[in-house]
């Protein structure tokens, strides 16, 4: 199966999320946590899902600290949603997959 999912770093940030024309939802996540792996499968199912309507994005907080630490993120995962290049909302947690579709289905052109 091919990966859905665009790794982001800080030399890519800008150029990926921020000029993307399309709504963008970005995982930050690491390693080593046992919740971001817990939800892995969740994620691929969405990129698969939203194929061409939004762009799902992972961002490791251990190779990429300043932007982590430029959104203020805390607690892994955290999801970030951007459009138009702009943060909009964030879901922090290992949430079900409900509240990732439902947070994803305010930001899409219908």
């Amino acid at each position: 199966m091919v990966k859905m999912i665009q790794v982001v770093t800080e030399g890519s940030w800008i150029d990926v999320v921020i000029s993307s024309e399309i709504p963008v939802m970005v995982e930050f996540w690491a390693p080593g946590s046992v919740p971001c792996q817990m939800i892995e499968a969740i994620i691929d199912d969405l990129a698969m899902e939203y194929s061409g309507k939004i762009l799902c994005c992972k961002a490791n907080t251990d190779d990429s600290p300043n932007i982590a630490s430029q959104y203020g993120i805390g607690t892994l995962p955290t999801f970030l949603f951007f459009k138009n290049g702009e943060e909009k909302e964030s879901v922090i947690g290992a949430v079900p997959k409900s509240t990732l579709t439902a947070t994803i289905d305010k930001y899409i052109d219908a």
